[in-house]
């Protein structure tokens, strides 16, 4: 999706081609919680993790030792 608001006719659109029914007074509720959903995204998504390993590599008992020493 690009940066161009979602609006009710696309709700309708993408809910209808997932098979969900929308009724149409719901298709500009549907498009406010997708536009609010991307914007929060688009703010995760400028986050720099740099160096942060994947979770997978952290180990939360070593973490506790190093704390203790």
């Amino acid at each position: 999706m690009s940066s161009a608001e979602f609006t009710p006719p696309e709700a309708a659109r993408w809910a209808a081609r997932a098979g969900l029914p929308l009724p149409a007074d719901r298709h500009a509720a549907v498009a406010a919680t997708a536009n609010h959903i991307h914007s929060v995204v688009a703010v995760l998504r400028e986050l720099d993790f740099g160096d942060t390993p994947p979770a997978p590599a952290y180990r939360a008992e070593q973490e506790m030792h190093d704390a203790a020493v």
